[in-house]
């Protein structure tokens, strides 16, 4: 005899809906462990037992109720909002995404109520679980749902019939939902889909016609041939059709006053573009001309933007007002390629043509020179001002990633990319050393950007640079570690170095700098801390990147300032002596004029005068004499005393210059050196197209370089033909 105690319908009931909670969770992606045995037996149990109760405690009819009431909580309170929130195609896939779900979860509460469908639903001729829980989605989901997905799936058609790719497996989804809500009928697809499709399709049809003749005259001879023309006579009559119709007249057609080519591009009639596509795709060799106007708007397009950084740098010189010309010049070119990329992919259907002329247009303008710069240099720039601190490119992370990769893609057209990666190498030392970079992970990935589109030779440098920075820190700490296990070596400040791989970095110009004894101790305790490490690694100090900062004691008042090693040498000196004459501080210091003339003047001249000068002036001369200014003083506790900047332009041009001669002679040799003997037009086109990748050469810098190695006997001229060359091994 069964003594089992009743459940109750409160405690079932809770019991159940931790399982449906629990699956609710799963279905959405939440954390959550899946169903065991155990926990499928237990929820078929319970209903069973609630089930098989007798009276009052058989609670079949409740629970059938609160089975579909499962699914109307869940809908209202889930599937609806977030169907609710989505529009056109990102609503589809909702709707897919919420069917597919639904089907799951009828058919895991279809097991767990199954008791229900076996004895309840047959006996009452109830419809069955599996049934009302569809006709669930259907009243509340599809009903509310089913007018805005067929218009979005209508639209998405319509983009496919303008030549656009679209997702046909989402739609082939959608249309499934339309039939399967109808349980075995096709009322629901026909009614709310179907209908509209033909009425859509016959509106669209109509529409078309009177812009479509070409292509309507292309149709009827192919029924034509059709009718009552031996099938042969289809291509021939066909290639005739086209030859009279775009041929004879291409050049009026696409010149044409208000609808030629390049009305339609100045205009941005991207319809247009793309319907004249179409036709002329089908005429052997009919895109070439379009291809050729494209390519001259574009050159036309871009050559206005350089006249217009030409002004603006002109309109500046003269005004002496601020701005950059060249960011707005880099974001504009930027711009422009995008414009047109879109014509290209979206317009020409990413034809070879258009790439190619897209290419050799941005070529042109891109190597021309911009306000006495070139476009390596401004594309150098331009990321200078968007990775560095304070730059006047205030973008969040996306963005920047963004306009990095555009750069990128810029630069495959720019044919100087040698001058790019000196003046970005140059640019990056200095957010690197002076700690001036936004992100290291913005740093890593244009540097990855680079690597892909040049090669790993182009950024192997830059690579170096990053990682000696990341070295630098670690090797920062094992020093302080050092420090604090051997006191006696600390020089009792605090010192920061970051040791620097020669190869990787550009060239700096180092000076015997005569050093004061408080830095004196701090550079021996490092080299002492060195040689712990390693012993077979020269430390070459270059004191002009170093930054120190020293309390000035003026009056009452202490400032500190922030200053270069160079400019705190000299202040220091002010300590053991009140007046210094410039032949006595260059002296003690060891400095070149070049360098103390920047370090006095920023002392002494600029903003912030912790010296005084005599006589007063806007300059220094050998003759002044320098005073420490204890009547110095300023609202700020810590000020910052820059030196005057030095134009590096110059320089980089000449090392790009003298490096350029290198790349030649290697490239020389090594052509010589596989072939033997070479002719000399020949050796001029190998070598140039051996270097391309990183610049071009200039004719004549090729045939001066061969005639140096000549001297040096790498290479002989053939006796009896002049024009042949021989190599020397």
């Amino acid at each position: 005899m069964n003594d089992r105690k009743p459940i109750e319908l409160e405690e079932g009931w809770k019991f159940m809906e931790k399982g449906i909670r629990k699956l609710i969770m799963i279905l959405e992606g939440l954390p959550e462990p899946p169903f065991t045995s155990e926990d499928y037996s237990m929820l078929y149990t319970t209903i069973y037992n609630m089930c098989t109760q007798k009276a009052p405690y058989d609670y079949s009819q409740q629970l059938y109720d609160n089975y579909k009431q499962a699914f109307v909580d869940y809908i209202v309170s889930t599937v609806l909002p977030a169907l609710k929130e989505k529009h056109d195609e990102y609503m589809l896939i909702e709707l897919v995404k919420r069917w597919s779900n639904h089907k799951v979860m009828v058919r895991w509460l279809s097991r767990f109520f199954h008791y229900l469908d076996r004895y309840f639903v047959t006996r009452r001729s109830l419809p069955p679980l599996n049934e009302v829980g569809l006709t669930c989605f259907r009243d509340l989901v599809y009903q509310e749902i089913c007018s805005k997905a067929k218009d979005a799936v209508l639209a998405l058609i319509h983009v496919e019939r303008e030549g656009g790719q679209i997702d046909r497996a989402l739609l082939k989804n959608v249309l499934g939902i339309y039939v399967e809500i109808g349980m075995g009928q096709m009322e629901q697809y026909e009614k709310d889909f179907e209908a509209h499709l033909l009425d859509d399709t016959a509106a669209y049809y109509s529409r078309k016609a009177s812009s479509w003749i070409s292509e309507e005259c292309l149709t009827k001879e192919k029924e034509r041939v059709s009718h009552y023309l031996h099938l042969s006579s289809e291509e021939k009559l066909l290639e005739r059709v086209q030859n009279e119709l775009l041929l004879v007249f291409e050049n009026q057609l696409l010149e044409k006053e208000n609808s030629g080519c390049r009305v339609l591009l100045k205009d941005d009639k991207v319809e247009d573009l793309s319907r004249m596509y179409r036709l002329y795709s089908k005429v052997p060799r009919g895109l070439e001309p379009i291809g050729v106007i494209f390519k001259t708007h574009i050159t036309d397009e871009g050559t206005v933007l350089v006249q217009q950084a030409e002004d603006a740098a002109t309109s500046k010189a003269e005004t002496g007002s601020g701005g950059s010309h060249e960011q707005v010049f880099v974001r504009k070119a930027i711009e422009l390629h995008d414009k047109f990329m879109v014509y290209v992919i979206e317009c020409f259907m990413s034809h070879t043509i258009f790439h190619k002329a897209l290419k050799e247009a941005f070529e042109v303008f891109l190597n021309k020179g911009v306000a006495g710069s070139t476009s390596a240099e401004l594309l150098a720039t331009f990321c200078d001002n968007i990775l560095k601190k304070g730059g006047s490119e205030k973008l969040s992370d996306e963005a920047i990633e963004d306009s990095l990769d555009k750069v990128v893609k810029l630069l495959a057209y720019v044919s100087d990319k040698d001058m790019f990666a000196e003046f970005y190498r140059k640019k990056l030392s200095r957010r690197l050393l002076f700690d001036k970079s936004a992100h290291d992970d913005h740093e890593r990935s244009i540097l990855t950007k680079l690597k892909q589109q040049c090669g790993a030779q182009f950024t192997s440098k830059m690579e170096g640079m990053v990682t000696d920075l990341t070295l630098g820190r670690e090797n920062q700490t094992h020093f302080e570690d050092y420090l604090e296990q051997n006191p006696i070596a600390n020089p009792g400040l605090d010192l920061n170095v970051t040791v620097l791989t020669t190869g990787f970095w550009p060239s700096y110009k180092s000076s015997d700098l005569n050093l004061p004894d408080e830095m004196v101790r701090c550079v021996e305790a490092f080299k002492q801390f060195y040689q712990t490490k390693t012993k077979h690694r020269k430390l070459s100090w270059v004191y002009s990147l170093g930054s120190c900062n020293i309390h000035g004691k003026f009056g009452q008042k202490t400032i500190e300032l922030v200053v270069g090693t160079y400019q705190a040498a000299a202040l220091l000196l002010f300590n053991t002596a009140d007046r210094l004459s410039y032949s006595e501080i260059a002296a003690q210091l060891n400095l070149g004029d070049e360098d103390l003339v920047r370090v006095l003047q920023s002392l002494s001249c600029a903003k912030y005068k912790v010296l005084t000068k005599e006589p007063v002036s806007r300059t220094v001369s050998h003759t002044d004499q320098f005073t420490f200014n204890s009547g110095f003083t300023d609202r700020m506790r810590r000020i910052r005393i820059p030196l005057p900047t030095m134009d590096e332009r110059k320089k980089i041009v000449e090392d790009v210059d003298k490096d350029r001669r290198y790349a030649i002679d290697a490239s020389i040799v090594r052509i010589m050196k596989s072939r033997k003997v070479l002719g000399y037009q020949q050796l001029i086109s190998e070598c140039v197209e051996h270097l391309s990748r990183s610049f071009k050469p200039d004719f004549k810098v090729i045939k001066k370089r061969i005639e140096d190695l000549i001297t040096r006997d790498y290479l002989e001229r053939d006796k009896e033909n002049p024009q042949l060359f021989k190599y020397l091994a």
